[in-house]
């Protein structure tokens, strides 16, 4: 395979691009066109599956030479190689992070490349794009101006009940809305649960497959949602909870 060709930039540190790809399949038009064309002019990647991100390229743009483009893996089966980053960075390379859908670093690997490099004085840039946990909060009616991403909840009781009380009194406390997410394949579990420990009068956002064809963003009680549960196996889902 082809590798790229390592001409430095005129800077002595390198730039970290953090680069958000579509969060539904066919949404390319969610993405601003700067960031399509700096997504393949690009030569470094740090990249959560190389198989996925070449693909993603390709999508963009058929010509991209997707052989003279480097791409490591982070992941969690795969730690990030900081020592890697590092070495781009000083070389003046520009250098960019992609998850598998959204913004990387929010809910997905990435922030630990963004630490490194603002340790050492390289310029990370967020580029523009997509976020599940945004626009889910956007549409859900709750507060915007207070609230939490608590991430993946325990996967197990006592641990995860535990959890799904706290995030109700912390609502309820600070008026703060609270923004979780679950495997695709354990929503429809996470949901009964829901349904089962929270009052009857907290509201609960269902925030699915945003931006795909199938995008659903309702909001109701407890006790709604409890008459008629929607099946979310294996859908892309947001949960926001508001006490």
């Amino acid at each position: 395979m082809a590798q790229p060709e390592m001409t430095p930039q005129a800077a002595a540190q390198g730039k970290l691009y953090m680069i958000p790809v579509p969060l539904a399949e066919n949404a390319l038009h969610t993405l601003p066109e700067s960031v399509k064309a700096l997504s393949c002019r690009l030569k470094f990647y740090f990249v959560e599956n190389i198989r996925t991100a070449r693909r993603y390229l390709k999508s963009i743009d058929r010509q991209v030479d997707i052989d003279a483009i480097r791409f490591v893996e982070v992941n969690n089966q795969t730690a990030p190689d900081l020592a890697l980053l590092r070495q781009w960075l000083k070389a003046g390379y520009e250098v960019g992070m992609m998850s598998e859908a959204g913004c990387p670093g929010m809910a997905d690997p990435g922030s630990v490349l963004a630490a490194a490099a603002q340790e050492m004085g390289a310029l990370v840039v967020p580029q523009t794009g997509p976020s599940s946990v945004l626009l889910a909060l956007m549409a859900s009616g709750f507060n915007g101006q207070g609230f939490r991403f608590a991430g993946y909840l325990p996967v197990k009781d006592p641990l995860r009940g535990k959890a799904i009380k706290e995030l109700e009194q912390l609502s309820a406390q600070h008026n703060e809305t609270q923004i979780f997410i679950e495997t695709p394949y354990r929503n429809n579990q996470l949901l009964q649960e829901l349904l089962r420990l929270c009052k009857h009068s907290t509201k609960l956002c269902i925030a699915v497959d945003i931006t795909g064809e199938q995008e659903r963003i309702s909001t109701q009680t407890i006790g709604a949602w409890t008459k008629a549960p929607p099946d979310l196996h294996k859908r892309p889902v947001i949960f926001l909870l508001m006490a």
